[in-house]
């Protein structure tokens, strides 16, 4: 698993019980999330998008206000700003379905996009240029991490080795770091995410049919399945 530590517990819990009793779960996270130390202005602001459950959990220890409304992308970050206090709806499973839906419900603008230093979609300036005045900050750092000694053993190992992949920028670390014999099975969340994957060896690599939890869970059934059927052995995911 190369999330950080807690949404990587989350999405292996959400695995059918077949699937995890079938697999040796190794945790490698290859990206730190780190709140930055900011200053978030509101003042004037009528409402925050989330568009990951580390920008919500970087506003709580900023001290963000929370009687804004908060517009979300996906159940999981739309759960964790509602469990922190705001008043937090799901529009969208994607950025794109975002950004889409909020121009048609059309709330009180300015909004403000707390994101990540590294982020994808451009969402404040195609909203901003769409007509729904939006303005961003980044709340958090993603500093990229090692495979860990655990995960480096399993991958010099004979045993298949499958990993999911949550985001262009963990894939492209992937391959950088990714060294080893073992048969590689991966599982991309977008497009997006595959493309970096395709330098690498591997046995086969799996699509989301979309870009959420439930799907990259069935994503990641299938490659067990497929490869305990090919390889004739347990694996690492």
């Amino acid at each position: 698993m190369t999330r950080p530590r807690a949404a990587s517990e989350r999405f292996v819990a959400q695995l059918p019980t077949r699937a995890r009793s079938r697999v040796t779960v190794i945790h490698s996270p290859l990206l730190e999330i780190r709140p930055l130390e900011v200053q978030v202005a509101t003042k004037g602001i009528r409402g925050l998008i989330f568009t990951s459950a580390n920008s919500v959990n970087a506003a709580v220890s900023l001290g963000v206000d929370r009687k804004l409304p908060a517009y979300c992308v996906g159940p999981a970050t739309t759960g964790t700003a509602k469990g922190a206090g705001w008043m937090a709806q799901m529009v969208g499973a994607t950025a794109e379905e975002l950004v889409a839906n909020l121009l048609q419900l059309r709330p009180e603008s300015p909004l403000l996009h707390l994101r990540g230093e590294h982020s994808r979609g451009n969402v404040a300036e195609r909203l901003t240029e769409l007509g729904l005045t939006t303005f961003e900050q980044p709340v958090y750092r993603q500093r990229l991490l090692p495979l860990t000694p655990q995960a480096e053993q399993a991958a010099l190992g004979d045993a298949p080795v499958l990993a999911p992949i949550f985001s262009p920028r963990t894939a492209r670390q992937f391959a950088d770091v990714w060294e080893g014999s073992a048969p590689l099975w991966l599982a991309a969340i977008s497009e997006a995410t595959a493309d970096p994957l395709r330098t690498l060896t591997f046995r086969r690599l799996k699509i989301a049919k979309e870009p959420t939890p439930k799907k990259m869970s069935k994503a990641v059934k299938k490659l067990v399945k497929h490869a305990l059927r090919v390889e004739g052995a347990a694996g690492a995911d």
